[in-house]
């Protein structure tokens, strides 16, 4: 099943593009941290809420391209679910480009099974996006960042450089076999996280954001949650 969406490719020198993307395949890698360490704790993290171990690390969960969406609300299934930000990689027309996206998750579902978790909720994603080639050069530079409402207020729920994560290029190697160096053409990716200030809980509203500090710009995003009633 395919979806399209309509973003604004923002380029270095060149202003704004509008294009629509078509999505084939939608993508959730999970685990992808360089270091060890911050691995173990997300991993831990999620596992005092239930989640168990990865089979392994990186691990690419599936999920419908339909899910994908640039809406500023999405509708969840009770109150048990919750964002978490990352970079996103979109492969179109031969290119690739690097947004921001929230891998939104069912997180009571998470517990007895990530993939269905993963299937669950809607995944935002910033509806402008970077060609990749605009940011290789200072790659490491990048900053993803969230911010949660929380009892009316807004906190600083996730932020670090994209440098404690896998670089694109390993993640596309890893996932489409050895000696890739392309996504498929309408292969969107999200592409791993940070752990959350305080723990992973639900919010009101998320907001993402990827920073280059470098080129002095930034892509934005946020949306609500409308929670639908469970009946037993």
């Amino acid at each position: 099943m395919t979806t399209r969406l309509q973003v604004n490719i923002l380029a270095q020198g060149q202003g704004a593009r509008a294009e629509e993307i078509t999505v084939k395949q939608a993508v959730i890698a999970g685990w992808t941290g360089r270091d060890p360490v911050a691995v173990e704790k997300h991993i831990a993290e999620l596992e005092k809420l239930g989640v168990k171990r990865p089979a392994t690390t990186p691990i690419f969960y599936r999920v419908s391209a339909s899910r994908l969406t640039t809406e500023g609300l999405i509708e969840v299934s009770g109150a048990k679910s919750s964002g978490e930000v990352e970079f996103v990689l979109f492969a179109s027309g031969g290119e690739l480009f690097v947004g921001v996206g929230s891998d939104h998750t069912d997180r009571e579902v998470e517990t007895y099974n990530v993939t269905v978790s993963k299937q669950m909720c809607c995944k935002p994603v910033a509806p402008s996006v970077w060609p990749v080639g605009d940011v290789a050069d200072h790659w490491d530079r990048l900053i993803l960042r969230s911010h949660i409402v929380e009892n009316g207020q807004r906190i600083l729920y996730q932020e670090g450089a994209v440098s404690g994560m896998l670089p694109p290029e390993v993640l596309i190697g890893k996932f489409c076999g050895a000696g890739a160096d392309a996504l498929p053409d309408g292969t969107v990716m999200f592409c791993g996280t940070f752990a959350a200030k305080g723990g992973i809980r639900p919010a009101s509203r998320f907001e993402m954001e990827i920073e280059d500090p470098v080129l002095g710009r930034s892509i934005s995003h946020s949306y609500g949650m409308s929670e639908l009633p469970i009946l037993g």
